[in-house]
């Protein structure tokens, strides 16, 4: 490896990795801590399984159909202006969460917190590719999307720990957790106008011929994908592509999503536990995850190898949620859930590697949240029928056995898609 390479890449990555996984911890706290209230928020506001399930996932349905102009909008204006408008937004609406009365009021607050999270995701997405090789890909979105795990490994015994200040001057316990997990995401929308630069040839933190060099080689490997086929934001939308792989996002998603709001459930059913004790439970398969998560983007990297990759991280989703769906005692149904869980974070950064191989400029930014989209519909149909088949079967088992043949379209498709290695070799200026 060139000393340039390695100077620059490691400025690069000190410099926006540890800042971007810090926003998406805020962003995946204020998205999912729904879960962890859930078990009060239901008997306080009289709500079903089901309906609380609707409520929860009607935040993607909002998602869907705003991520496409947000990150249109992104590639205008630029990153830093874009994020920043984001955090703020969904922050407030975060924190809105607090006063709902009821279901209409929780639906109609959760459908405004898609509109105002959406593009966040995906634009940080398409901002790593304007900074990151495809060689660095994996193990870099791994990075970044290791907040996920770690918003639940953290987060959970936090929002434990906030609950009980139920009562506390006559709100709540759930209504002091979305208050205080929503003031982050407002403070950090200064520090994003601040710090986050747009691209290579605007970074005054980097030596000038750091930037030359990085802007080359990002150059000239857009120029080898656009080679194969340029596409524009809207040629890249229809993509037959890019709606296979939201359909394989979406195999991803609604196992991940139909647990999660429902596991702090899960986990209080096995006893008499504190909501800390339930909080540290419940982290258990995010902590197998997150590991799991950098160990095998990683692995990808070093192999450059995508495609089993993927299908081997959702196969864990399968067995994992199966198993669990059988397992006679907590303890066996949570050493399940870790095998899921190690599968449901280590599929994510490698299946972010296929669609940015193939598209690049607008066509990236549309085609990137496209994916998310169509993806993130699972978000929405995951806890939907995750709550229904519980309130119908009074059990978990059929609900867990729904999300492992969810994942299985998805491995399935992966594998009938493949993936060209060429379109990631590493390019040089010439």
């Amino acid at each position: 490896m060139p000393e340039i390479e390695k100077r620059t890449m490691d400025k690069v990555t000190w410099r926006l990795v540890p800042f971007l996984i810090l926003c998406y911890f805020i962003a995946y706290l204020d998205r999912v801590n729904i879960g962890f209230a859930g078990a009060s928020m239901r008997t306080d506001l009289n709500l079903s399984a089901a309906a609380f399930g609707g409520a929860a996932g009607i935040f993607f349905i909002a998602y869907f159909f705003f991520e496409v102009p947000s990150n249109l909008a992104l590639d205008r204006y630029g990153a830093r202006l874009w994020i920043a408008r984001i955090m703020l937004t969904w922050g407030l609406v975060a924190g809105a969460q607090a006063f709902v009365v009821g279901q209409t009021s929780l639906y109609v607050i959760r459908l405004l917190l898609g509109v105002a999270e959406a593009g966040f995701f995906p634009g940080v997405i398409f901002f790593l590719t304007l900074w990151f090789p495809a060689a660095y890909r994996a193990r870099i979105i791994g990075w970044f999307m290791f907040a996920i795990p770690i918003s639940t490994v953290i987060g959970s015994p936090i929002s434990g720990f906030i609950l009980n200040l139920d009562g506390t001057w006559g709100l709540h316990g759930w209504q002091w957790m979305f208050l205080i997990e929503a003031v982050p995401a407002i403070l950090m929308t200064l520090a994003v106008l601040y710090y986050l630069t747009d691209r290579p040839r605007d970074a005054q933190w980097l030596e000038p011929q750091e930037a030359q060099w990085l802007q080359e080689r990002l150059d000239a490997e857009r120029a080898n994908r656009e080679r194969h086929g340029h596409m524009s934001w809207l040629s890249s939308m229809l993509d037959p592509r890019v709606l296979a792989l939201g359909v394989v996002y979406m195999g991803c998603n609604i196992p991940q999503y139909g647990l999660s709001f429902f596991l702090p459930q899960i986990v209080g059913s096995f006893g008499q536990l504190s909501n800390v004790e339930i909080g540290f439970i419940n982290a258990l398969p995010y902590a197998v995850g997150a590991i799991g998560m950098i160990l095998w983007s990683r692995h990808s990297d070093r192999v450059a190898e995508r495609k089993w990759h993927t299908v081997i991280a959702l196969g864990a989703i399968v067995v994992g949620l199966a198993l669990a769906a059988v397992a006679p005692t907590p303890t066996l149904k949570m050493a399940s859930l870790c095998i899921a869980g190690f599968g449901f974070f280590a599929v994510l950064p490698v299946f972010w590697t296929l669609p940015t191989t193939f598209l690049s400029g607008t066509g990236a930014a549309a085609g990137i949240a496209a994916v998310n989209s169509i993806g993130n519909l699972g978000g929405y149909f995951g806890p939907q029928a995750f709550g229904w088949l519980r309130d119908t079967t009074h059990s978990d088992s059929a609900g867990l056995l729904f999300l492992a043949c969810c994942a299985i379209v998805g491995a399935v498709i992966v594998l009938v898609l493949g993936h060209d290695p060429a379109l990631e070799r590493p390019q040089t200026a010439s």
